[in-house]
């Protein structure tokens, strides 16, 4: 399948900052690359390079109504998008989402037309009580259990340990071998279309390591945050996802 690299801008940008990096970005044959920008620069970013995929950092899980502050996946697919990030872990963890609310969100995104990159990933104290598959199942139960085996075939599986994110620090090669062999053996076990399913990897990718990381088999992609700010690192690490392929 061709790798995904998702660019996650987070809560960074400026108008003139996103001209600048956008214009600097390309399409590259063998991958396929998006970027999730901030709800307020949706427009903006419609103006991106053609066959780069637009996507937004979250969605809500309600469709319409008096939920202030919320956008829906309507409103989303309105703008472009085709994905929109659901159950990042700063989203767990600082505004409190539940593993359920994570699978409400991605249905609304499905219902929609978009596709949910659902994140999944152990904190440093899970990982220290050789408990991250454990973690990982309960999140992965949660999403279909309101998605259905079937349509969680549709979605894109972001693997993020917590504990590596924004830290400088990357999940050795070998850490990150056995966790997305566990997902996609989950996937089979639990009747979803595994060979279908893209994993990708969100755990400090930078352009020094992204080889490495993409050569691993059950890797189909990155989910890239610091990184994706800086056009030509973030080109570096789409060029090394396609190389692979």
């Amino acid at each position: 399948m061709t790798r995904l690299v998702a660019g996650n801008w987070k809560m960074n940008g400026s108008l003139a900052a996103n001209r600048e990096l956008l214009g600097g970005l390309v399409s590259i044959p063998g991958v396929e690359i998006a970027v999730c920008v901030p709800y307020p620069y949706l427009a903006q970013a419609q103006q991106r390079p053609e066959g780069v995929a637009l996507g937004a950092q979250d969605v809500s899980e309600y469709a319409v109504g008096a939920y202030t502050g919320e956008v829906s996946a309507a409103m989303l697919a309105e703008f472009g998008c085709r994905y929109a990030i659901v159950g990042h872990s700063e989203r767990r963890a600082l505004f409190g989402e539940e593993d359920a609310t994570v699978g409400r969100k991605a249905l609304a995104a499905l219902q929609a037309g978009l596709v949910p990159i659902v994140c999944v990933g152990e904190t440093l104290a899970e990982r220290d009580e050789a408990r991250a598959v454990e973690v990982i199942g309960r999140q992965l139960e949660a999403v279909r259990e309101v998605l259905g085996a079937a349509a969680m075939g549709a979605v894109v599986l972001a693997y993020e340990p917590v504990w590596a994110i924004g830290t400088g620090r990357s999940a050795s090669v070998a850490q990150v071998a056995e966790v997305h062999a566990a997902i996609r053996a989950w996937l089979k076990v639990h009747g979803v279309a595994a060979g279908g399913v893209r994993i990708l990897y969100g755990g400090s990718v930078k352009a020094d390591n992204a080889a490495a990381l993409f050569a691993v088999e059950d890797v189909d992609g990155g989910l890239i945050g610091g990184a994706s700010l800086v056009a030509a690192d973030f080109l570096a690490i789409c060029r090394a996802a396609a190389g692979g392929v």
